[in-house]
């Protein structure tokens, strides 16, 4: 047998006996929330605002409370704090009307205060709780898309030139040096020759240049000395 068979049945008169419970409590806290708003000074034709105002304030905070698929946790908080207070301004709201028409309290100035502000402050919270709300439907949108963009990884670059030393550039100076002298009849290369060809600045040339010089002389001054020596 399977447990879609043995599964017991609605109690209908426990849903009826909710639905009237739920009918009855809802009448008798409206006219009380509307007598509230009459003594506290509401036209007649407005008086009726003041219980749908807090009623339906109550229904959407405890609708995003209850849901557990809208919002996160904090505005779930929020509205849990929003529904207990819409809940309990109406038990105070018809308990006040109650007390008043009784003659156990008079009408004073904070209650009009108080009852007059209802509108203003439910507007307010209504507004807080939808901003959080689809600011966190945004939010669940944006995830997925930012998970599935491409990683933009920083490419490091490695083609740099590796920096010459002395040897190096005293090297490349000469070799410069002789294929100008081949070019030019001879002719040494200049410091502006030297910094163009090897790409380097200019005080580097002009010590390269003087370097290649003493070399030049060098060999000159070593023959006149062999020369002076022979008998």
């Amino acid at each position: 047998m399977s447990e879609a068979s043995t599964a017991p049945g609605r109690d209908w008169w426990v849903i009826v006996g909710m639905a009237v419970a739920a009918i009855s409590a809802a009448v008798a806290s409206f006219a009380g929330l509307r007598g509230l708003a009459e003594v506290a000074g509401w036209p007649g034709q407005l008086a009726w605002l003041l219980p749908v105002t807090i009623d339906a304030y109550a229904m959407t905070a405890a609708r995003v409370w209850l849901a557990g698929t809208v919002g996160t946790t904090r505005v779930r908080s929020f509205a849990r704090a929003n529904a207990i207070g819409a809940i309990a301004t109406s038990i105070l709201g018809n308990a006040g009307y109650h007390l008043i028409a009784a003659d156990i309290v008079p009408v004073s100035w904070p209650i009009v205060v108080l009852v007059g502000a209802v509108p203003a402050a439910v507007l307010g919270l209504t507004a807080h709780l939808h901003a959080l709300t689809a600011t966190t439907e945004a939010a669940d949108n944006e995830t997925p898309a930012l998970n599935n963009r491409p990683a933009v990884r920083t490419q490091v670059r490695t083609d740099q030139p590796r920096r010459r030393t002395e040897a190096e550039l005293l090297q490349a100076a000469r070799k410069a040096d002789s294929m100008h002298r081949a070019e030019h009849d001879g002719r040494p290369i200049s410091r502006d020759g030297l910094r163009s060809a090897l790409h380097i600045a200019g005080p580097k040339a002009t010590e390269l240049r003087r370097r290649l010089a003493d070399e030049a002389a060098t060999p000159v001054s070593t023959d006149r000395e062999e020369a002076s020596t022979r008998p």
